[in-house]
């Protein structure tokens, strides 16, 4: 795992001191004196992370953290504060600015190489994220972010407290109610059930469970999908900072010590919801993305590309069960006059019904796909030759039967359909065949007259 660091002091020394130790583990360094040449190097993509120190002339840490997590173009940075101070509001005050983490000069080398570690993975999810989610949308990342960072401090978050001493998790749920649903489960073993089942933002664990292992539940939330990218942040002891590194080490996002700081646990809570309402976003717009790819955005129908990917795949799995499958092409009459007469509007409301009036007359089983223009495709699994007949002729009754209703109820158009049948044949029989065959069919129905139902030729 590698990555570009932006190491931000005005004292040279610091710099090398922290660049030797990040070059050891292979990151590439970047190093700037002020703030102003940080924004400028954040601001041109130039590395993943920033380890900021606080006291600069000029810009202090805290106004450059501020500035980068309220820019959109930067806002995704994790932000390290690196500082000689010490005292509670030092530490709250970069965390309110946006910081992820907040480290006291002289740094631990264990400590800062695996909470950078654990920013890698986090920026390197949240990049690949970014990327797929503005595939194919006429926006840029900036505007995306923008966009969709509006709300994401909004609200109450849902919080997991999991512990086992009153002692402790009073104190924890009575400093994290003040701002989220906070669910407290003194089993570790329910816990992990309900971290699966229920749609938490993020957990908070005690490093000092009596009777459970507290890193193995940290594997085990982490192992798991419906888990995995769950925010986790655990309480520990000041002398446990050997089990703290090794918790992060296996991806737990943050830690607190104990004595626990109201407004630190406070301030690091925040910083953690809104990550995991930032990448559920970013996951919804994927999965929307990968939706828009196969989907007809018209009718919302399958498209081309997914029956080009399907179909081998059902053809296949029905030679396989030495099963029929069948495949109907069935194309508007005179769709052209259609929006000759009556404009594209028109046309379009005549397509969207026609997908309406398809997807009623088949099965769930059945694929529907517009192929392109007012042609479309259905391929029927189990079914022969004579059955897809009967669904092609119900298919083009449905059509001739009922005028289409169209421009808010104004006007009423009688359509027709020509539909081919062709029904898959021998083992060397193929897609591309398979619809060829039922074109053929089609163009018979069409050269005949239309609003008709021809089979392909046995």
């Amino acid at each position: 795992m590698t990555a570009r660091i932006l190491v931000v002091d005005d004292i040279d020394a610091n710099v090398r001191l922290i660049e030797a130790r990040l070059m050891a583990e292979y990151f590439q360094v970047l190093t700037a004196s002020n703030g102003r040449d940080a924004l400028e190097i954040c601001q041109n993509g130039l590395c993943d992370i920033v380890l900021l120190d606080v006291m600069m002339p000029e810009m202090d840490g805290f106004e450059v953290c501020r500035r980068l997590k309220g820019n959109p173009a930067t806002m995704h940075l994790p932000v390290v504060m690196v500082t000689a101070l010490d005292q509670a509001e030092d530490r709250i005050r970069g965390l309110d600015a946006g910081a992820d983490d907040f480290l006291t000069k002289p740094v631990n080398d264990l400590a800062l190489i695996t909470r950078v570690k654990s920013l890698v993975r986090l920026k390197m999810l949240t990049d690949e994220l970014r990327l797929r989610a503005t595939t194919g949308q006429e926006i840029t990342i900036e505007e995306f972010l923008a966009r969709e960072g509006e709300d994401l401090t909004s609200g109450k978050g849902k919080v997991m407290v999991i512990d086992d001493r009153p002692s402790s998790y009073e104190r924890i749920v009575k400093f994290l109610a003040e701002d989220h649903k906070v669910t407290l489960v003194s089993d570790p073993r329910e816990a992990l059930f309900r971290a699966v089942d229920e749609d938490f933002d993020a957990i908070v664990i005690s490093m000092t469970l009596e009777d459970f292992d507290a890193l193995r539940l940290c594997s085990q939330l982490r192992s798991l999908e419906r888990t995995r990218i769950l925010p986790l942040v655990v309480i520990s002891e000041i002398e446990h900072d050997d089990r703290v590194i090794r918790a992060l080490d296996m991806g737990v996002n943050d830690f607190v010590r104990r004595p626990i700081d109201r407004q630190e646990l406070k301030a690091r809570m925040r910083t953690q919801v809104r990550r995991k309402r930032f990448n559920v976003r970013l996951r919804d717009s994927v999965q929307q993305t990968i939706e828009m790819a196969v989907t007809d955005g018209l009718t919302g129908l399958n498209n081309r590309r997914y029956l080009d990917s399907h179909l081998p795949g059902m053809i296949d799995k029905a030679r396989g069960r030495d099963k029929p499958l069948a495949l109907i092409i069935c194309d508007i009459d005179h769709f052209k006059n259609v929006n000759d007469s009556h404009g594209h509007d028109v046309g379009d409301e005549v397509i969207r019904e026609f997908a309406r009036r398809i997807k009623k007359n088949i099965r769930g089983i059945d694929l529907a796909c517009r192929f392109g223009g007012e042609e479309f495709i259905v391929v029927m699994p189990d079914t022969d030759s004579a059955l897809a007949r009967v669904v092609a002729e119900r298919i083009r009754t449905e059509i001739a039967l009922h005028p289409f209703v169209v421009a808010s109820g104004a006007k009423q158009l009688p359509i027709t359909v020509s539909v081919g049948v062709a029904t898959l044949e021998g083992e060397v029989d193929s897609a591309e065949k398979l619809i060829k065959r039922a074109d053929v069919a089609l163009y018979n129905a069409k050269r005949g007259g239309r609003n008709s139902v021809v089979v392909e030729a046995a």
